[in-house]
């Protein structure tokens, strides 16, 4: 009994993911279908980079995740089959499958869709579902599709490091309007060596404590903590932080902005700052790298 996710951006109001699961079913009747979420935004791949990662990781081997994602961000004329770690991905060749892994895959294929005509969002998908049969029959990637290098890429973004500070960026606001940053545990542990800290958000709000879960603090209180996918959270027990404090996603900021021209009172709302006591001269701790990459998380 083959396992398929599915991870979408198409959202459940409609008719084309009941579709999409008959395309499963008539041509793999035994399949186990598991949503994964309908509702990541096409034009925010960090945030579904983040679900997606943070999700599939714990599924088995053998695994076939189709991400059904910004399938139309050009005219497409093939998508991406790959292995990492067991399992199978089936996507768009659009960036999101290393927004994902946060690598190139070491085997991917492309296969190409049909040609002459304009394509719809069924006939793209049951193109990826053919290819998923065909994987699960046992076929190699190289028998339905042609190996690739050059795919595009995107890659989740990296906070900023100095020997005493940290810069990240907010990638994801939940639904309850908690906060997620680009920073992990392992990151925020290998600068800080234990000392004091200041975390800054909003020009001036300030926290001084990492938690251990919403309850570490009385209600209505903020508070910063490291969630199940191991990133900085910051939150109020009961409240709504993002709302309250107007944070924002990073991919929120218009497309005509950029860093450099991007008004400070605008970006303040979607960086997060955390100074740590300076070193005193008498203790060793190695100076951090100026940037960390994150590493694979599948």
């Amino acid at each position: 009994m083959p396992i398929i996710t599915l991870s979408s951006d198409i959202g459940l109001g409609d008719y084309i993911i009941g579709a999409v699961k008959g395309q499963i079913v008539s041509a793999l009747p035994t399949a186990n279908i598991v949503d994964v979420v309908h509702y990541m935004s096409a034009k925010n791949y960090y945030h579904s980079g983040y679900i997606c990662s943070n999700a599939l990781k714990y599924f088995p081997a053998k695994t076939i995740n189709l991400v059904i994602f910004n399938l139309f961000f050009k005219n497409p004329e093939h998508f991406l089959v790959a292995e990492i770690n067991g399992q199978i991905f089936i996507c768009p060749d659009n960036g999101i499958l290393t927004m994902i892994i946060n690598k190139v895959p070491e085997r991917v294929v492309k296969v190409a869709l049909p040609q002459g005509k304009t394509i719809t969002t069924l006939e793209f998908t049951q193109a990826m579902v053919n290819a998923a049969v065909a994987i699960s029959e046992g076929l190699s990637l190289e028998k339905i599709g042609i190996l690739v290098e050059d795919i595009v890429t995107k890659y989740p973004l990296q906070p900023t490091f100095g020997t005493d500070w940290i810069e990240g960026q907010i990638i994801f606001v939940d639904n309850f309007e908690n906060v997620i940053v680009n920073i992990t545990k392992k990151e925020f542990e290998e600068i800080s060596n234990g000392r004091d800290f200041e975390l800054v958000f909003n020009r001036n709000e300030t926290i001084k404590t990492i938690g251990e879960n919403y309850a570490s603090v009385p209600v209505s209180e903020k508070l910063a903590w490291f969630n199940s996918a191991g990133f900085l959270e910051i939150s109020i027990n009961n409240g709504n932080v993002a709302g309250l404090f107007g944070l924002k996603p990073f991919a929120d900021i218009k497309s005509e902005n950029t860093y450099n021209n991007q008004p400070s009172s605008d970006w303040m709302y979607r960086t997060i700052r955390i100074f740590f006591k300076e070193i005193a001269p008498d203790i060793n701790i190695p100076k951090a790298p100026p940037r960390l990459q994150q590493k694979s998380i599948l």
